[in-house]
C-alpha cells in the first residue's frame, strides 16, 4: 500500500518515467521556505548562485527541512523503498522574464551511479507553469537507454557544465509538467527532459532533490558523499552529517568538501577540456585527503 502516492501514480511513474502533480507543501510552508531563501538573498545583495544553490541542504535550514519533509519522503519511498539517501540537490531559479533554459538531457549521465534507480523530486516554491518554463519530458524515454551527451556551457544554460543531447530531440516538445507552488513532480534518472525560459512576471523557483535507494553504488574514481534521510545506510558513500547550524564556517566546510567530491566525478566525464585528467586527479586527491583527516579509519557508514 503506497504511503503518499496512489497506485495509479506509481504505475504512471513506472510507465512514463515521471509523475506529477503531487501535493506536498502547505501554503504556509511555501511562504516560509521562500521567504527564508529570499531574506538571505536580500542580505547578500544578490540572487543565490553556485556554490550555495548546489547541495543547499548542507547550508540552509529551509533546504534541510525540505529534504527531510515526510510527505516528500513518503512519495519517494513509494517508488524506491525505505532506505533513502540524498545524493545531490540543485535550486533551479529562473528569474522573471528571462530565457534561462535546460537542454535535453538525462541525469544519469553525470551522476555515476549503478543501478539507475535515482529519482528526482522537483519541488515548486513558486508556480512552474508552461509559460514559466516548467519541465518537459519525453514519456517512456527512461527505457530507451543512455544517449551521448556533450558539453555546451552558455550563460543562460542552467546546468553549469552545459551537458545535453545534441541533434536528436532538438524539435521535440514532449509532455509539459506544470506544477503549482507546494506541488512536486518525480522523474527517473534516465528520463530525457528539458525546460525553456520563464516568460512570466514571477521567479520560477524549483528545488530538485536527488534521492537514491541506499543499496545503489557509485561508479567512478572518487567516492561521493550522500546524506541518509530515512532508513539505513548501506555504507557505499561517504556519509554527510545533517546540518546543525546554518551558514556557519563548519557548515560551509562540509558543504565545500561534498561539492568537491561531486565535481570531481563530473570532471571525470567532461571531455575535450585541457587539463581535464589532472584537474580530476587534484580534485580527487583533495577530497580524499579531507575525508581522511576527518575519518582516519576510512569507515563510510554502516556496512550492509
Amino acid at each position: 500500500m503506497p504511503l503518499h502516492l496512489t497506485s495509479a501514480q506509481v504505475d504512471t511513474y513506472d510507465r512514463d518515467g515521471f509523475v506529477f502533480p503531487i501535493d506536498v507543501l502547505s501554503p504556509e510552508e511555501v511562504r516560509s521556505f521562500r521567504s527564508e531563501l529570499e531574506d538571505w538573498e536580500r542580505q547578500r545583495g544578490a540572487p543565490i548562485d553556485f556554490p550555495e544553490k548546489s547541495k543547499s541542504y548542507l547550508l540552509f535550514d529551509w533546504a534541510d527541512r525540505l529534504v527531510h519533509h515526510p510527505r516528500i519522503l513518503d512519495a519517494v519511498q513509494d517508488v524506491i523503498g525505505p532506505d533513502i539517501l540524498v545524493y545531490h540537490s540543485t535550486l533551479f531559479v529562473k528569474e522573471a522574464n528571462t530565457p534561462a533554459y535546460v537542454r535535453w538531457h538525462q541525469d544519469s549521465t553525470y551522476f555515476h551511479l549503478s543501478p539507475h534507480l535515482h529519482i528526482t523530486a522537483w519541488v515548486a516554491l513558486s508556480d512552474a507553469s508552461v509559460a514559466a518554463g516548467c519541465m518537459q519530458a519525453l514519456p517512456g524515454s527512461h527505457r530507451w537507454g543512455p544517449f551521448e551527451h556533450d558539453d555546451k556551457p552558455e550563460p543562460m544554460n542552467m546546468i553549469k557544465r552545459g551537458q545535453g543531447i545534441s541533434g536528436r530531440f532538438d524539435e521535440a516538445q514532449g509532455t509539459f509538467m506544470p506544477v503549482k507552488a507546494g506541488q512536486m513532480s518525480l522523474h527517473h534518472t534516465d528520463l530525457v527532459h528539458a525546460s525553456a525560459g520563464n516568460g512570466t512576471d514571477d521567479r520560477r523557483l524549483g528545488y530538485a532533490i536527488s534521492y537514491i535507494p541506499a543499496h545503489v553504488k557509485p561508479t567512478g574514481p572518487v567516492t561521493p558523499s550522500a546524506l541518509r534521510v530515512r532508513g539505513r545506510s548501506h555504507g557505499h558513500f561517504v556519509e554527510e552529517a545533517r546540518l546543525h547550524s546554518a551558514l556557519t564556517p563548519e557548515a560551509y566546510a562540509r558543504h565545500g568538501e561534498a561539492l568537491a567530491r561531486f565535481r570531481a566525478l563530473q570532471d571525470s566525464g567532461f571531455q575535450g577540456q585541457p587539463g581535464g585528467s589532472s584537474q580530476l586527479a587534484q580534485s580527487a586527491k583533495g577530497a580524499d585527503a579531507a575525508q581522511g583527516a576527518k575519518n582516519p579509519n576510512g569507515t563510510q557508514g554502516t556496512p550492509a
